[in-house]
This record gives C-alpha cells, structure tokens and sequence, in this order.
C-alpha cells in the first residue's frame, strides 16, 4: 500500500478557521492536481470529522479523468473510505451515496443500530476497541485491493497516521492566507510529538496559483 496525504493548508498551517468552516485556500490550479491524484488512486480517505464539517463527495470531478480510469479497467470513481470510531457519519452524507464504494472504518465502541444502518449504504471495517486501529484497517482496505490510497483530512487523522507510521507521500498546497486561531486545526493536529519526529525530504517545490506546492517523501 501507498500512502499520499494531500492537504491545502494557509500560510501559517491552518486548514480551516476556528469555527472549522471550508475556506477557498487553493486556486483552480490546485482544484485540478487534486482531481488527477483522486483520479490516480484507488481510494479516498477522510476522517469523520471532515464529513460532519465539509460533508464532502469525494469523487472525481473531470470526466475525462473518469474515462481514462475506465480504459485502464477501474472503476469509474475511486472507492471512498471514512475513518469514525464511534460510528457518527450521518446516513444522508454525501460520501455514501452510489456515485462510488464507500467503507467507513469502525472501532468496536460503534453502536450497534448504527453499524446496520451504516452497512445499508458502505462496507465496514471494524479495527480496534474505542477508536480504529489503523494498522489493521488498512491492511484490511489493502486486501479489499485498495493499494493507491490517498488521504484528504483532517487533522487528527492526518496525525494518527504518522503516528502509525503509514504515510508514505505529504503533499501539501500553502496558500496566501493567514488565518490564525489557536482553535484553528492544523495539518496535523491530535496530541502531537515530542520525540521521533517523522523526517521528511523535499522532493519538489514549484508554484502554483499564488501558492507553492511542497511535495515530501517520508523517511521511514
């Protein structure tokens, strides 16, 4: 499997404001990268949190990019995948309607009833006791043939991963804002590290909209 995390963050780090609102960081540029990565990757995973937030579609937007996935074989759209613990992704979100597969990601702290519910309209994946252990639920995306994964947010997702040592790619778009906000949640959030920091290498730089586009390996 292979990790990218692809994120737009303002210039001093936040992804969005205090009141965790979507705020147009990036430009139209940027808006096509992050289809033709969607569209070069088997899956897109976002945290519950995104979805309660954003309530995003997840999909491939150019159908040009959907076609060329076609001739390669692939579905149309990616698979799409929510990382929720306790099982919060509202049924009516628009990440598990029938544009594309969809598996949320659960612990076993789930509710019940919610689980049925939840399988009506995704795959799921149980990993873990109160939160999802994400070493276990991705080896279980790997084997449902999810290898080319890449990762949209938020924060604390962002961080958990890192922290279990599965990101292979960081990509990140800083755009030309400031919006500060000690509240605000960054690229990467959760309880942070204090030691054995993940090491990063800058593979390339270039600009893009009024914005610079940093794309790191990680050092594992």
């Amino acid at each position: 499997m292979h990790v990218v995390v692809n994120a737009a963050a303002s210039a001093d780090g936040k992804l969005s404001s205090r009141r965790r609102e979507q705020i147009a960081i990036s430009g139209e540029a940027d808006f096509e990268r992050v289809d033709r990565l969607r569209a070069n990757s088997d899956a897109v995973v976002v945290g519950v949190g995104t979805v309660l937030a954003d309530d995003p579609h997840l999909t491939v937007k150019d159908e040009s990019l959907c076609n060329e996935r076609l001739e390669r074989g692939e579905p149309k759209q990616p698979a799409r995948v929510v990382v929720d613990s306790k099982g919060r992704t509202p049924t009516d979100a628009a990440v598990l309607d029938d544009a594309a597969a969809t598996y949320v990601c659960l612990s076993e702290a789930a509710p019940v009833d919610t689980r049925l519910e939840l399988a009506d309209r995704a795959e799921l994946v149980t990993a873990g006791d109160e939160r999802v252990d994400l070493l276990r639920a991705f080896a279980a995306l790997e084997s449902a043939g999810l290898k080319q994964i890449m990762v949209e947010g938020g924060g604390e997702l962002i961080f958990s991963l890192f922290e279990a040592g599965l990101v292979d790619e960081l990509r990140t778009f800083v755009g030309p804002k400031v919006i500060g906000g000690r509240d605000a949640p960054t690229l990467a959030d959760g309880e942070g590290f204090v030691e054995a920091f993940p090491q990063l290498r800058l593979e390339r730089l270039e600009r893009l909209d009024e914005g610079a586009l940093l794309c790191w390996t990680v050092e594992h």
